[in-house]
């Protein structure tokens, strides 16, 4: 067992070690998640969040999620993308990984910004739990109200 771990390790850090040379930077925002993203501009399609692949990192319906804009531009086995996300959930951070993949694919390539904005995925989801007030038990709940 301990030997696979190590060849699993092995050939995630060869990847992330491929990753050298020019590439676009953005960061992409969602409630409490920040990824910052690297788009290397000659790649085969690498993906590596947090020094795992995707795939491993999320599951399979949030990593389709993140890469909605390499499908919708054709560059998914183009470029290769390093990426450091923290803060937040599963969700937040598969939507802000969105954000800054597309932020850097219109860096990267002027013409697909028509096309990325209509999606709305260049606009930062400001969205973020309300706080709770004092004498209420959530932001809004009330606590019950007794006639007697």
């Amino acid at each position: 067992m301990p030997t696979e771990e190590k060849n699993i390790e092995k050939t995630v850090k060869e990847e992330t070690l491929k990753l050298k040379g020019s590439y676009v930077y953005a960061v992409g925002r969602r409630k409490t998640s920040i990824a910052t993203v690297r788009l290397y501009k000659k790649g085969k399609g690498i993906i590596v969040v947090n020094n795992k692949k995707i795939n491993e990192y999320f599951s399979n319906d949030k990593a389709i999620l993140a890469k909605q804009p390499l499908k919708f531009s054709g560059k998914a086995k183009d470029v290769n993308l390093s990426i450091v996300v923290k803060g937040g959930g599963e969700n937040g951070q598969a939507e802000a990984i969105r954000h800054g993949i597309a932020r850097a694919l219109v860096e990267f390539d002027k013409e697909l910004k028509l096309g990325i904005k209509a999606k709305g995925w260049l606009s930062r989801d400001s969205r973020r739990k309300e706080r709770k007030k004092p004498g209420l038990k959530k932001a809004r709940r009330a606590p019950q109200w007794s006639k007697r």
